[in-house]
């Protein structure tokens, strides 16, 4: 079948074929024809360049509506960052003030402890001196108690071995006598 727009040439060479041309253009002219041709259409016909110019300020405004988003958050992010840094610097400070605080308590605690013990040492010294003292009265009255028992029964023992019956009625004799 041949085309009646298609020109084939043969090359002088053993029977190879030439590129096809049509309106003397071979394939790629003919590419680069249509595809300027596509875009004239577009330009012209469609307003391609006005849509294209929409649609990238379309995006232009997308991403600027993105930068605005991330900026907000960012500041956002940044006041919240200030505000954790000020409440851990608060916190800092108020741990230091509870532990200056609870070592202040157990100073205070230890010296009324070594007070409360030096008071209490100073009772139970008083408490055993009392209980000393009490132990000594008690051995002297005892010790008092057994010499004038063993003092009654040497001179029991004493008197009637020196003197009798008849000794003692004199003795009783001179006492009634005398009242």
């Amino acid at each position: 079948m041949t085309n009646t727009f298609l020109i084939l040439a043969e090359a002088a060479h053993g029977g190879e074929h030439a590129e096809a041309k049509l309106l003397g253009l071979g394939a790629e002219g003919w590419v680069y024809v249509g595809i300027t041709i596509f875009f004239l259409i577009a330009i012209f016909k469609f307003k391609a360049h006005k849509q294209i110019i929409a649609g990238l300020d379309a995006q232009i405004a997308d991403t600027r509506r993105s930068l605005d988003e991330a900026l907000a958050i960012r500041k956002e992010a940044e006041a919240l960052l200030t505000s954790a840094k000020a409440q851990q610097a608060a916190s800092a400070k108020e741990a230091k003030g509870i532990i200056a605080h609870a070592a202040h308590e157990a100073e205070a605690i230890i010296a009324k402890a070594q007070a409360d013990t030096a008071d209490l040492i100073i009772r139970r010294e008083k408490m055993a001196q009392d209980k000393i003292s009490a132990a000594e009265r008690t051995a002297v009255e005892a010790l008092r108690a057994q010499t004038a028992a063993a003092a009654a029964g040497a001179a029991q023992a004493l008197i009637s071995a020196t003197h009798d019956a008849k000794a003692d009625k004199g003795l009783v004799d001179e006492a009634i006598a005398g009242l």
